[in-house]
């Protein structure tokens, strides 16, 4: 499937946008209610994960738990993640996204996340070496996904099938209790590889920091 060039340039900052500090950090695009965001900020406190949620009903879910758990290494964000992502994130900057149990966009399959062309700008974002994890309980769109990685991005990857004892999210509980096979790629980015957005920088490069490290400063962020 052919894809063309994403138009970054194009791309209104979210409402109420602002900045993030230029620290390495990983990502979760779709955070839902905040299941895996929390589990992986609780297991892993040395790295920062930003979560993205646009529903403001999911988002609120998450921010709610987060001030009960505490974790200062998560961030939630209540955005729709594109245009975010071009305003917030410098080129390289992102150690890991996640991309789980994404909608398959039954009816609208360009808008599958390796048929998008803003896929080549996320891969801008990635730090060389970098993760990106897609899963799905759709075997049809893990092979497209897989086709897509190998004829138009050309990027490594390793194929899993998530065990049933798995429980980062909702959906994947939900899928698993049913006995439906869940599996994921992992998808590194290699030493050297390019996209035509490396030197692209945030289009709102002044806007102020702000970090949710606090139940002060996430009530505050409402």
């Amino acid at each position: 499937m052919p894809i063309r060039q994403f138009q970054a340039q194009r791309m209104h900052a979210p409402r109420d946008f602002q900045m993030i500090r230029p620290d390495p950090v990983c990502v979760e695009i779709g955070a839902g209610k905040g299941k895996h965001a929390l589990l992986f900020s609780a297991q892993h406190p040395e790295k920062k994960l930003i979560a993205i949620e646009r529903t403001r009903e999911k988002y609120l879910a998450m921010q709610k738990q987060h001030v009960l758990e505490g974790q200062t290494n998560l961030q939630a964000i209540h955005a729709d993640a594109m245009p975010w992502i071009v305003h917030a994130l410098l080129p390289a900057q992102v150690q890991q996204f996640f991309i789980l149990y994404p909608n398959p966009e039954p009816h609208n399959p360009a808008q599958r996340w390796l048929n998008m062309p803003f896929f080549e700008f996320l891969l801008s974002r990635l730090q060389p070496g970098g993760t990106v994890t897609l899963a799905s309980n759709i075997p049809e769109y893990i092979a497209e996904a897989q086709q897509q990685l190998i004829e138009v991005w050309k990027l490594p990857f390793v194929k899993e099938v998530i065990p049933g004892t798995s429980a980062r999210t909702h959906f994947e509980i939900k899928y698993l209790e049913r006995g439906e096979l869940c599996q994921q790629l992992i998808i590194s980015k290699p030493e050297g590889y390019s996209t035509r957005f490396d030197d692209f920088k945030p289009l709102q490069g002044q806007n102020p920091v702000q970090v949710v490290t606090s139940e002060t400063d996430i009530k505050n962020a409402e």
